[in-house]
């Protein structure tokens, strides 16, 4: 049996956000304010620790794989 608790809700609300594509930032920023009830750079920081998090993995592998990759890119930049 598995002793982590499953991602929640808003976890998981976060990672099926992420995977959705967009048109522009601003588009993605006005949906981040109206349909998560966030600030953007909450939800970034959010997203952010979710990338270390083995369940958010497994949930979507997809998304925070590119995620990670994008991560590490840019740390790589700087």
């Amino acid at each position: 049996m598995d002793p982590r608790p499953p991602l929640g809700e808003r976890e998981r609300a976060l990672l099926a956000f992420e995977g959705r594509g967009w048109e522009s930032p601003g588009a993605k920023e006005r949906a981040i304010r109206e349909e998560l009830d966030l600030a953007p750079v909450r939800y970034y920081q959010l997203l952010n620790g979710l990338l270390d998090d083995p369940r958010a993995l497994e949930a979507a592998p997809v998304t925070v794989n590119r995620l990670r990759r994008v991560r590490d890119e840019r740390r790589r930049e700087r």
